[in-house]
C-alpha cells in the first residue's frame, strides 16, 4: 500500500504547518494539539496525551493478540532563529524547527493515514510522538509516566534525517550509534571585594584558570571506541562586568561525551574529582549542576535486521558509514528493558545545510521513502 498524490499532499501541508509553528523543549503543548487534530481526524483506536510532559500515543489495534511496535518522533524544536525565506518560516520568533522534528512527526501521521485504511492483522502499533528531545529529558520522561507500562512497546523504532548523505539513501548498524552526553556546570564561590583590595576577598581566578587545561587534558579524541571521550569547554564566565570589583564566583561549562553510559558515570567522576580538588586547593566553595543529559543509544541486532529486511524489499540503498555518529539523541532510552529498538538515518542531500544550522529544512522528498520504510516494518512484524 501506497501513499497517494493526495495523501503526499496533504502530508507536505502539514509539515509546513508544524514547520511554521515550532515549540521547544517542554513547551510543546501547541504542536501537540496539533498532532491530536490530525490523530482525531485519522480514527486511532485510542489516544494518549500530556506522556512526559505534552507527549502525545496514538494506537492502532490489530484483530489478534500480538507484540507491540512503536515508532517514534520528537515534538520539539530548537531555540534558534531562522534564516530562511520559506513562505512556511517560523512565525515564533527564536524558535525553529532545524533539526528535521517536524519531518520526523509527519512520517508517523503518513503511517497513521496506512493503519487507519488497514489495521495491523495482530498485534497494536503505538504512534509515539515525543516530548523534549533536544535536552534529553524527553525519553526518560515519557518512560517513567505510570500510563507507559500499558504502552511498552516489544520493538520501538525512529528515523532521523541525516544531511550530508545522499538523498533517501539509509546509514543503519547494530550497536552505539549515538554518544551518551552530558553538560556539567561547574560553580566555583569565593568571596568579592574591592578592586583595591583584592587581598580581602577571595577570588577563584586561579583556581578557574588551572582547572579549565586540566579539563581539556582529559580530552580523548579519536576514533568512537571504549577509549573515546570528549570534553568541550562550552562557557565560562569570573566575576561581574566591572573594573571596580574583584571576583568572587566562576562558572565553567564542559559537554563530556562518550559512546557507553557506563564510561560517563566513570568520566563524570573524574571531572568531578578533578574540580573539588582544585576548589579545595584555593579555598573555594564549589557546586555542579547538570542538563542536557543524553544516553547512549544503542541499536538492538535484532531490530536492525527487521530494518535491513525492510529497506532491502524497498531497494534502498544503506550502509554503516558515518557511525556511530558523535551527536546525541535520547531514543535509546525506549530500548533498556525489554523492548528491542533501532534507528535508522535516512539521507536528507549531501548539500543540504547541517542540523541546528538556522537555514535547515527538513526535505519534503523524504516523507514518501520514510512511511513506505516504517510501513514495512509495520506489516513484517504484525502482518
Amino acid at each position: 500500500m501506497r501513499l497517494s498524490n493526495a495523501d503526499l499532499v496533504a502530508l507536505i501541508a502539514q509539515r509546513h504547518a508544524l514547520h511554521q509553528t515550532p515549540d521547544v523543549s517542554g513547551d510543546e503543548a501547541g504542536t501537540a494539539a496539533q498532532i491530536v487534530t490530525a490523530l482525531q481526524a485519522l480514527g486511532a483506536d485510542e489516544i494518549v496525551t500530556g506522556l512526559g510532559g505534552h507527549g502525545v500515543a496514538a494506537l492502532f489495534q490489530g484483530a489478534q493478540s500480538g507484540p507491540t511496535v512503536m515508532f517514534r518522533a520528537e515534538l520539539d524544536g530548537l531555540p534558534i532563529a531562522e534564516r530562511s525565506d520559506l513562505p512556511y518560516r517560523s512565525i515564533h520568533a527564536g524558535k525553529a524547527h532545524l533539526c528535521g522534528h517536524d519531518g520526523h512527526m509527519v512520517l508517523l501521521l503518513g503511517l497513521a493515514r496506512q493503519l487507519a485504511r488497514r489495521r495491523p492483522a495482530r498485534g497494536r502499533v503505538v504512534l509515539m510522538f515525543q516530548p523534549a528531545e533536544e535536552d534529553g529529558s524527553g525519553a526518560r520522561a515519557v518512560v517513567q509516566d505510570p500510563r507507559y507500562a500499558a504502552l511498552r512497546p516489544d520493538w520501538a523504532f525512529a528515523i532521523h534525517n541525516w544531511p550530508g548523505a545522499a538523498l533517501g539513501q539509509a546509514r543503519l548498524a547494530a550497536g552505539v550509534v549515538n554518544c551518551a552526553s552530558l553538560g556539567l556546570r561547574i560553580m566555583l564561590e569565593g568571596k568579592t571585594a574591592h578592586a583595591a583590595e583584592p587581598e580581602n576577598g577571595l577570588s577563584p581566578a586561579q583556581a578557574m584558570a588551572q582547572l579549565m587545561p586540566a579539563l581539556m587534558a582529559l580530552d580523548r579524541p579519536g576514533p568512537l571506541g571504549q577509549a573515546y571521550q570528549r570534553l568541550t569547554l562550552t562557557h565560562a564566565t569570573l566575576g561581574a562586568q566591572s573594573f571596580g570589583i574583584a571576583p568572587g564566583a566562576a562558572e565553567i561549562w564542559v559537554t563530556l561525551r562518550t559512546t557507553e553510559d557506563a564510561q560517563m558515570a566513570a568520566l563524570q567522576c573524574r571531572v568531578v574529582d578533578l574540580a573539588q580538588r582544585h576548589a579545595a586547593a584555593f579555598g573555594l566553595k564549589i557546586s555542579f549542576a547538570q542538563q542536557d543529559s543524553f544516553a547512549a543509544s544503542v541499536n538492538d541486532p535484532e531490530a536492525v535486521a527487521h530494518l535491513e529486511r525492510s529497506l532491502t524489499a524497498l531497494q534502498i540503498p544503506f550502509d554503516a558509514s558515518g557511525l556511530p555518529e558523535r551527536a546525541s539523541e535520547d531514543f535509546g532510552v525506549f530500548g533498556w528493558g525489554v523492548t528491542k529498538s533501532a534507528m535508522l538515518f535516512l539521507g536528507a542531500g549531501e548539500t543540504a545545510a547541517a542540523l541546528h544550522n538556522p537555514d535547515y529544512d527538513f526535505p519534503d522528498a523524504l516523507i514518501e521513502t520514510g512511511v513506505a520504510i516504517f510501513h514495512h516494518l509495520a506489516r513484517n512484524i504484525l502482518g
